[in-house]
């Protein structure tokens, strides 16, 4: 886990850019496509007559997709080059994001989900890999704070997309298509300078859940807190007295902060010698952001406020752990352990809304803020244990 002095990620201070372009604006394509395509998905099927809990059950297996292809992916990309292998990613996303048009039966959509959700888990894990690999040591946190922003940009653009062109015919599945297949253009103009993996991960893939906690639990919590809270924070909203658009609006906040904050935390992370005191930090706003939620329902100002910056610290945890990632490990541990990252964000995107809705079916509305802060306090414990012992 030593640093390289040499190569994509010695200790350079200039960007490389045309890897960095290259890799965040193909994801960035992707992040347009899925913020399009989640809502769209879930309204038609819902046209079509299928209850709830099919829709769920059929939209959860994003992230058992997401399990599956993490550990395959880095092998494949060993085997067939990190380009070529998001080349092929990228062909196979856009046909199956058509293929849902066509799909008029019902059990259909699962292997679509598979092979789309699949699919574009491995571009997740080989851009990130690639723009780790690319980013000059002293200036990690400032390029995946742009990365974070722009890849939040793009899952913004997708339902204001969404909004504009409807659910109708097949238009918004092209749509979806074309700006995959976008993704292809700067792959294929940088793919001579894309990461070479010519040797295999020293360890097992699950050892690199292990091998880096305070990064890997940190996307755990962020997965679980995204797709939990934010799925089921209209719920509670709502249920606290708040109107639906006002609703809305506190979760459009959420999404500024997550924006504007990267940048930001990732120029701070940059000046720390050890970026596990910042994780701390974000962990400890978000614990204490969720414990006054219940408090905050009588005041609409007050709580966009306070979400704000809770948007912003949820978020910071992907991209400081990504950062604190790459700055622990290079080349082949490092694509192993991006794999291993995103395996544990998809671990939490699952755990996340089952254990928030059992906390309000339990506790009532206030489970929403119990169960969330629970999350962040399960990091604060991880992140005081490794400052205790601090292991090398």
């Amino acid at each position: 886990m030593s640093e390289p002095s040499n190569g994509l990620n010695g200790h350079r201070d200039d960007i490389h850019w045309p890897s960095l372009v290259a890799a965040i604006s193909a994801i960035s394509a992707v992040g347009i496509a899925i913020g399009l395509g989640l809502p769209l998905l879930s309204i038609i099927l819902e046209k079509r007559g299928i209850s709830s809990t099919l829709i769920g059950f059929n939209s959860a297996m994003a992230g058992i997709a997401a399990m599956i292809a993490a550990p395959i992916s880095t092998k494949m990309a060993h085997a067939f080059g990190v380009a070529r292998t998001m080349l092929w990613a990228v062909v196979l996303a856009a046909i199956s994001a058509v293929g849902f048009y066509y799909a008029e039966k019902f059990w259909m959509w699962f292997p679509l989900r598979l092979v789309f959700h699949g699919t574009t888990t491995t571009l997740f894990i080989l851009s990130e890999f690639w723009i780790n690999a690319a980013a000059p040591q002293r200036r990690r946190g400032l390029v995946l704070g742009i990365y974070a922003t722009v890849l939040a940009v793009g899952f913004a653009s997708g339902p204001l997309l969404f909004s504009v062109i409807g659910s109708e015919g097949l238009l918004p599945f092209l749509i979806g298509a074309i700006a995959i297949l976008a993704a292809a253009i700067p792959i294929y103009i940088a793919r001579n300078e894309s990461p070479v993996l010519d040797e295999k991960p020293e360890r097992h893939f699950l050892r690199y859940v292990f091998l880096v906690p305070s990064a890997t639990v940190a996307v755990f919590v962020f997965g679980a807190v995204e797709a939990g809270g934010l799925s089921l924070f209209p719920i509670y909203a709502t249920r606290t007295g708040f109107s639906e658009t006002q609703a809305a609006l506190l979760l459009t906040v959420m999404g500024i902060g997550n924006m504007v904050f990267q940048i930001p935390l990732g120029l701070l992370s940059d000046r720390m010698k050890d970026r596990r005191l910042l994780l701390s930090a974000l962990a400890m706003v978000g614990l204490t952001g969720s414990l006054a939620l219940p408090w905050l329902s009588s005041n609409w100002q007050l709580m966009a406020v306070v979400l704000l910056f809770w948007g912003g610290s949820v978020s910071g945890l992907y991209t400081i752990g990504l950062s604190h990632l790459g700055s622990r490990l290079t080349g082949a541990d490092l694509a192993a352990a991006n794999a291993a990252f995103v395996f544990c964000y998809a671990v939490g995107t699952v755990a996340g809304p089952q254990a928030i809705g059992a906390a309000i079916d339990i506790s009532g509305n206030d489970g929403f803020a119990w169960a969330i802060a629970g999350f962040f306090a399960l990091y604060v414990v991880v992140s005081l244990g490794r400052w205790l012992f601090r292991p090398k």
